[in-house]
């Protein structure tokens, strides 16, 4: 069976969801269901799992005994905020090893500080964390992350929330190539489009919340994205046909035709 392994543990899904944005904790709910994911992030400054006592808790609508969850560090824009953060998520979660960490730049453009995010990866590994992390497509810092210890490395397409789609297929394929960890994109799909162009770069799995959250129809739009990631997952399995430019080629035999 073709799995997404990540920390030792396969999965079939290769689509990770969030569960920000949604109206509510039942679309949220729907929605998960119908992209098939099996790894959901928690943002844990954004999202109740227990801290607060008297508001409704997403681990009643996404039981962690059915679902992986994904701690991450959204909103964080220091390598200490980042790892006090982790380390809550692990309290909450009794002892939960496995966490999304991200270190942003700036509020306005949510672009990953890539030095922050070095240093707190460093951090976590020593302590046990096993961490998938968003940096940017810069391959020389993917593959720093990776020798650090992260687990998976999860490059943007393009900004978090901007749906831009991927804006720079080149990079993402030099970090493919040279990785030995899977890599994800994370951030600026729009469309299931761009969750198959991924996929068929070669990309060993897609997260996504605002494409699938933000759309008109979240539910079916994760059903779409669901499919496009598995499509895409087969496509580059299946391996494309050269491009030929200015080469015309019949689809059908040009040979033992009938006279």
């Amino acid at each position: 069976m073709d799995t997404l392994n990540i920390a030792g543990r396969a999965y079939a899904s290769r689509l990770l969801v969030g569960t920000g944005k949604y109206k509510d904790f039942e679309q949220t709910r729907a929605a998960i269901d119908a992209s098939g994911a099996e790894i959901v992030t928690v943002a844990i400054r954004r999202t109740n799992i227990g801290q607060n006592a008297d508001e409704p808790s997403l681990l009643d609508f996404v039981p962690p005994e059915q679902f992986t969850y994904l701690p991450n560090t959204a909103g964080c824009y220091t390598a200490e905020d980042a790892v006090r953060t982790l380390r809550l998520a692990r309290e909450l979660l009794d002892g939960h090893k496995l966490v999304k960490l991200e270190v942003l730049g700036d509020p306005h453009t949510l672009y990953p500080n890539v030095v922050e995010t070095l240093s707190a990866a460093k951090t976590l590994i020593k302590e046990g964390f096993d961490v998938m992390v968003y940096t940017s497509d810069d391959p020389i810092i993917a593959k720093q992350l990776e020798e650090t210890g992260c687990c998976a490395v999860m490059p943007l397409a393009s900004l978090i929330g901007s749906g831009m789609g991927i804006l720079n297929p080149w990079n993402l394929q030099i970090i493919i190539e040279n990785a030995k960890v899977p890599v994800l994109v994370d951030a600026g799909v729009g469309t299931a489009s761009d969750a198959a162009i991924a996929m068929e770069l070669g990309c060993d799995g897609i997260l996504m919340n605002t494409a699938i959250a933000g759309a008109k129809n979240p539910v079916l739009m994760a059903s779409a994205m669901k499919k496009a990631v598995e499509a895409g997952r087969e496509a580059w399995l299946a391996g494309r046909m050269a491009k030929k430019l200015y080469s015309a080629a019949p689809s059908s035999p040009t040979t033992g035709l009938i006279a």
